[in-house]
């Protein structure tokens, strides 16, 4: 049978753009619920949504046939430990970092589990969600689940071994491409630009350069070399960044988030 409704345990942010994606997406109101132990994470997600959030929880998923479970990883347990018996037969969708299904059916009871790596991006319905099943999940709830990420941005199917490297990639570049942006307009700032022409340059530079990359069939070095003339301008800042070993530092931040990642389900 396929998915009717949904009920979010956490309602944060990404639980937020996981509901408002689903709106957006067709999915009727009455048809998704959230508890939140916090009242105030409860308010805004009701002010974003206009989906009130539960005061019992134990109601609510009576009444679903998947669960999205949006808490931080460490408190996981926690929150699934007092309701087992009302989410062991339902789909279980998770957007914890790090922990694995194994981790997720031992906290759950579950068979059926999609484990999810979002990122922040879903907030403006240009998010990254890379997923994997585990083996019982059925077809028509496989389809639930993508049309689900499909709603915040775009979504890809990984072998769940890879959702560490995916959490170093997706889901903590955003903040090493704000970092980025914010050097930029720290560099603009330094060779003379007023402050909100030189943040708005860098975030324009980004987003077009992104976009553009998106648009082209040639391979990103081939654009990158097309603005580097020989001896000129951008040739000596690609210079400086070499210097500092520029991709090496991304490439560490990545690896350094991957292998926290890994350390999450660990504990």
């Amino acid at each position: 049978m396929a998915v009717q409704k949904i009920t979010l345990i956490g309602a944060g942010k990404m639980a937020t753009a996981i509901a408002s994606g689903l709106l957006k997406s067709g999915m009727k109101k009455e048809n998704i619920s959230a508890f939140d132990i916090s009242p105030e994470a409860g308010k805004k997600f009701e002010k974003a949504t206009s989906i009130p959030c539960a005061a019992n929880l134990k109601e609510i998923l009576k009444k679903c046939d998947a669960v999205l479970l949006a808490v931080k990883p460490q408190y996981a347990k926690e929150a699934l430990a007092g309701v087992k018996a009302l989410v062991r037969e339902k789909l279980l969708i998770s957007i914890c970092a790090g922990l694995t299904i194994e981790t997720l059916k031992e906290y759950s009871s579950c068979s059926r589990i999609v484990r999810v790596m979002p990122n922040t991006p879903a907030l403006a319905g240009e998010g990254m969600s890379a997923y994997a099943f585990s083996p019982d999940v059925r077809a028509e709830e496989k389809l639930f689940a993508e049309k689900l990420l499909s709603s915040i941005g775009i979504c890809r199917e990984v072998p769940e071994r890879l959702l560490d490297a995916v959490t170093g990639l997706s889901g903590s570049g955003p903040a090493y491409v704000i970092e980025f942006i914010l050097a930029l307009t720290d560099g603009g700032v330094y060779a003379g630009l007023p402050r909100d022409a030189a943040y708005q340059m860098a975030l324009q530079t980004v987003s077009g350069t992104a976009a553009m990359l998106k648009a082209s069939t040639e391979h990103p070095s081939v654009l990158r070399d097309a603005v580097i003339s020989p001896g000129g301008t951008t040739a000596r800042g690609v210079a400086a960044l070499d210097a500092h070993a520029f991709r090496k530092t991304v490439m560490d931040a990545v690896i350094a988030a991957a292998e926290r990642s890994a350390e999450l389900n660990r504990k």
